[in-house]
């Protein structure tokens, strides 16, 4: 029996072979890999040794040759293939174990030049891999070091690899270098600054955990990140309490962390079923953390925030999600507690602040230091079909300040501008058609996915005096996240007190709306720029 072990991650590599060796095999290695068995008293082979022929080109060719891949490649019930190799010398190789030149690393070096990733592209590994798989009837081949133990296993038990352990390593193989293969070509994509959509799309993710079920229990369901530098992602986030995350929990702090994203300011921002429930923030001094309205510190100001959040939907947020840009402090701690959460998100907690929050033991606590980081604009969204997936650029623009149009005869103040453009932050994740009625930077009626736009207006308007009552319509701002096929969303609009609107606009009845809003005395804003959100 003979193994050819070439490992870039050594990983357990020497307590293997030296069962290997303990079973008399024969092992033949390359460059590093052959000199750390060595050193650690193993009898290994150079490859060079057995082909006759130098590793060159500083290592780029020593297992391209023939006595490398015939040894792996002939069928052992072929009399031909046995022939053939009897007759050029070339004895059979059993075992192959390679794992491949460590090109992910390499990427994610801070600082790292074309050369040197290019020169990170493993060739010969690939092709054993690849060859012994295609041969994987008469050679076991083994990237993955978690599977060592299954190969000695079976050694040592029947004295061979069963027919269905070589087949799965087959599988694991062209996984292996699938996901390789597939990193090299997002690589290059980038490294062009390539925005188009190839004709062939190549993508890979790493598994990060099972999950204990999908939407429902009766689905199953594994979390998967990108492979790269993802700040500020879900997938960079740390748990530091309560039970594991579920299909849904993650789905859903997804979309809450997407839409705190849109802001800089201390922000607060609480999710229930993918759409937003409750939104408050509190404006900064040119991006520093000292509230316009006499707070004095973050600390006051995202307590403010939380605030304003909560208010606007006291139901809806049992159960639900809550993020935020700022940490975490005693007194929010303490504010926070009494609401059932299911996941809190936060960059930071002070010490005392996670003490007393972790007595709630099913509270799933996370920190993602860099919560505010900005999905790469050049992200794609994807979404899969039955036979296909529909892929797209992200939505990562909101609408051109220059751009906005006022088209009523009443214009906007400064704080209605203030509180549209709140506004258009959070129809923009809300499920269409969506409205969003806002006030001081707060939301107070939030419509999602109604099949008409006056419905969700309607929604929006009558949770607004539900759950929150009082006059707190009277001078607050609707944003839609399209336009108004018809006048009744703006006559809703003016039977609740809204003195302002932000729209797209684009509809061929949009002299309608505009004729309704003049009528009422309501400034209306188009963006030209529409955020669906099916």
């Amino acid at each position: 029996m003979k193994a050819l072990i070439s490992v870039s991650d050594k990983t357990g590599i020497t307590e293997l072979a030296k069962e290997l060796e303990s079973l008399k095999c024969e092992i033949i290695s390359t460059g590093g890999t052959c000199k750390k068995l060595r050193e650690e008293g193993i009898n290994a082979v150079e490859i060079s040794e057995l082909t006759g022929f130098p590793e060159c080109l500083d290592g780029r060719v020593k297992t391209l040759h023939p006595v490398i891949h015939a040894g792996i490649l002939a069928m052992r019930d072929n009399p031909e293939h046995l022939k053939q190799l009897s007759e050029l010398g070339i004895e059979p190789i059993d075992i192959v174990i390679v794992n491949l030149y460590p090109f992910k690393e390499t990427v994610l070096k801070d600082g790292v030049t074309r050369a040197e990733v290019v020169e990170n592209i493993d060739i010969g590994g690939p092709t054993m891999l690849r060859a012994a798989a295609k041969n994987y009837q008469d050679v076991a081949v083994v990237t993955d070091p978690s599977d060592y133990r299954l190969l000695l296993k079976e050694l040592k038990e029947d004295g061979r690899i069963s027919p269905e352990t070589r087949f799965y390593f087959m599988q694991k193989v062209f996984e292996h270098t699938a996901n390789y293969d597939a990193m090299i070509a997002a690589w290059l994509r980038r490294e062009r600054n390539d925005t188009d959509f190839p004709g062939t799309l190549t993508l890979t993710w790493e598994k990060l955990m099972d999950l204990r079920y999908g939407e429902n229990p009766h689905q199953k369901a594994a979390f998967y990140r990108e492979i790269g530098k993802k700040k500020g992602s879900l997938t960079d986030a740390v748990q530091l309490n309560g039970k594991e995350l579920s299909f849904n929990n993650i789905n859903d702090t997804n979309g809450a962390l997407e839409l705190l994203k849109e802001f800089s300011d201390p922000t607060v921002v609480a999710c229930k079923h993918g759409n937003p429930c409750g939104v408050g923030s509190v404006r900064v001094y040119d991006g520093e953390d000292c509230p316009v309205d006499s707070e004095p510190t973050w600390e006051k100001a995202i307590l403010k925030a939380w605030e304003k959040a909560y208010s606007a939907d006291k139901i809806s947020i049992y159960g639900g999600i809550l993020v935020m840009n700022r940490n975490v402090t005693l007194e929010l701690a303490k504010a926070i507690k009494p609401v059932f959460l299911e996941v809190l998100a936060a960059p930071g907690y002070d010490d005392d602040a996670l003490l007393l929050l972790k007595e709630k033991k099913n509270l799933r606590i996370l920190r993602l230091t860099d919560i505010s980081e900005p999905q790469d604009r050049k992200a794609l969204d994807i979404k899969k079909i039955n036979g296909g997936i529909i892929v797209q650029s992200i939505d990562s623009e909101l609408y051109e300040e220059d751009e906005l149009k006022v088209v009523t005869k009443t214009k906007p103040s400064p704080k209605q501008l203030e509180d549209m453009r709140f506004g258009m932050r959070i129809v923009k994740y809300t499920k269409s058609n969506g409205i969003v009625i806002v006030k001081d930077t707060g939301s107070v009626g939030i419509g999602p996915g109604q099949v008409n736009r006056v419905w969700a207006a309607r929604q929006c308007i009558d949770h607004a005096r539900e759950l929150i009552g009082g006059d707190v319509l009277s001078g607050a701002v609707l944003a839609s996240d399209a336009f108004f096929p018809f006048a009744d969303t703006v006559e809703a609009a003016h039977e609740a007190g809204i003195t302002a609107i932000i729209q797209p606009g684009g509809s061929i009845r949009d002299q309608e709306s505009i004729d309704k809003a003049d009528e009422y005395g309501i400034a209306m804003v188009f963006t030209g720029m529409r955020h669906f959100r099916h």
